[in-house]
Parts: structure tokens; C-alpha cells; sequence
């Protein structure tokens, strides 16, 4: 053997030893590579039934919305209605306020003139009678200045 053949020896014997240091890490990827893969097919093979879950849930909240959807529908008719009865009972209200406010009126001035007139009556009656004690007054001075005299 000589020089180049050593030397060819050797280089194939640092490239075999290359190649088995290599090769652990390739292995050892390839093995990673494969687990990744079974993870991903498990995730699929899960994910499958749990979409199908989703889009049911996603179907019975769509259901469930419509349904709150009518409900709204007939609630806000309701308060269509009793928007109507409280306008009417608003005008019945108006109504009423006016039709007493009418009749206060009516009635108020009348009693005002009876009221007065009893007022001037009292009046007039106490006044006859101060001016009666008052005559009755006078006429006993009178009576008692002529006594004295």
C-alpha cells in the first residue's frame, strides 16, 4: 500500500465516521418527524367530530335566536298596544281634567256669590246690631246727663 492509498483509507474511514455521527441526528429527526406526524392525524382525527359538535351548537344557537327573535316580535307588538291604552288613557285623563275644570267653574261661582252673600248678610246683620247698642248707648247717656243736670 502506499502514501495515497493510506490516505484514501483514511478519508474513507473519516467519511464513514461522518456519516455515523450524521446519521444519530437524522435518525433521531426522523423519529420527531414521525411523532409530529401521529400528533397531527390524532388532532385530525379529534378535530373531525369536534367541528361537527360546533357547527351543531352553532345550528341550535341560530334556532334559539330566531325563536328570541320571534319572542321580540311579539313583545314589541304588546307594547304597541299598551302604547295605544296609555294614549287613550292619557286622553280620558285630559278629558276628565277639563270636564272638572268646567264644572269647578260652573259650580264655583255660584257658591263664591252664596258665600259672599252670606258675608254681606253677617255683615249687615251685626252692624244693625252695633248700631242698635250703640242707640241704646247714647240714648242711656243722654238719659243719665239729664239726670245730672
Amino acid at each position: 500500500m502506499n502514501a495515497g492509498e493510506i490516505a484514501g483509507l483514511i478519508a474513507a474511514g473519516a467519511f464513514l465516521m461522518l456519516v455515523l455521527v450524521l446519521a444519530v441526528p437524522i435518525l433521531k429527526l426522523g423519529r420527531t418527524v414521525d411523532a409530529a406526524t401521529r400528533a397531527i392525524n390524532e388532532v385530525t382525527d379529534r378535530t373531525g367530530p369536534l367541528l361537527g359538535n360546533v357547527n351543531t351548537t352553532v345550528e341550535n344557537v341560530n334556532t334559539a335566536l330566531g325563536q328570541v327573535q320571534v319572542s321580540l316580535d311579539g313583545v314589541n307588538l304588546q307594547l304597541a298596544k299598551v302604547d295605544t291604552m296609555t294614549e287613550h288613557a292619557q286622553n280620558v285623563t285630559a278629558n276628565v281634567a277639563n270636564l272638572v275644570t268646567v264644572v269647578s267653574a260652573a259650580a264655583a261661582n255660584p257658591l263664591v256669590k252664596v258665600a259672599s252673600f252670606g258675608y254681606g248678610l253677617r255683615k249687615a246683620a251685626a252692624a244693625r246690631r252695633h248700631a242698635e247698642e250703640d242707640r241704646e248707648v247714647r240714648t242711656e247717656i243722654k238719659r243719665r246727663r239729664r239726670a245730672n243736670r
